[in-house]
């Protein structure tokens, strides 16, 4: 992320930080000038608990920051027009969760099961076909790339790693970048950085 940020003290808004407080602290001791939102959001000078459709900053802020939260989001078009219109710079951090293909699976649920008979109880669901039962209303990878692309134009995009989030085990992240690099499993995290198109930008001056 902050290899993709305009120099500090720009002003980045970060959407989603969630009870945690997100990345807003990491980048304001970093001399950045953050706004942080979200219902959820922890208390402080950083923060405001609010979603963004309720957000009433004009700003602008030079870039805005989003992680795990625009697969949510309803209605997402009118929400990413305002986010173009607030700033030209959108930094994501994202999951594919459509497409966690068979094997995939197999190795995520063979990995909570022995995590979990180790004594270390993962973050994540123990079965991914319920979970996904319990959230049929998360916008698939091409709907966000979709309305993404309509407004912005792609700086930079990268396949990650994501279930390591989820099982928390000491060297999952590095067994779960190695099977994706051999092929075994299916990377289902992204990270993207896409730039305000002009497109947007003068429909948004014209408001």
């Amino acid at each position: 992320m902050l290899s993709q940020l305009p120099p500090a003290p720009s002003r980045v808004l970060e959407v989603g930080c969630g009870r945690a407080g997100g990345v807003a602290p990491t980048l304001a001791a970093t001399g950045y000038d953050v706004l942080a939102i979200d219902p959820d959001a922890p208390s402080g000078s950083l923060y405001r608990q609010i979603t963004i459709e309720e957000l009433d900053d004009p700003g602008p802020f030079d870039s805005v920051v989003a992680g795990h939260v625009l697969h949510h989001v309803h209605p997402l078009g009118p929400a990413l027009d305002k986010l173009a219109r607030l700033a030209p710079l959108l930094l994501l951090d994202e999951f594919a969760w459509n497409h966690m293909d068979e094997q995939t699976v197999d190795w995520y649920e063979s990995q909570h099961r022995v995590l979990a008979a180790a004594g270390r109880e993962p973050k994540g669901p123990s079965n991914l076909a319920d979970w996904r039962a319990r959230h049929t209303d998360l916008h698939a990878y091409e709907t966000l790339r979709r309305e993404l692309d309509a407004r912005y134009e792609e700086r930079r995009f990268e396949w990650r790693p994501y279930f390591y989030r989820w099982l928390d085990g000491p060297a999952t992240e590095s067994l779960e970048q190695a099977l994706i690099g051999a092929g075994a499993i299916r990377p289902i995290g992204f990270r993207y950085a896409g730039v305000r198109t002009e497109t947007v930008r003068s429909s948004a001056d014209a408001r």
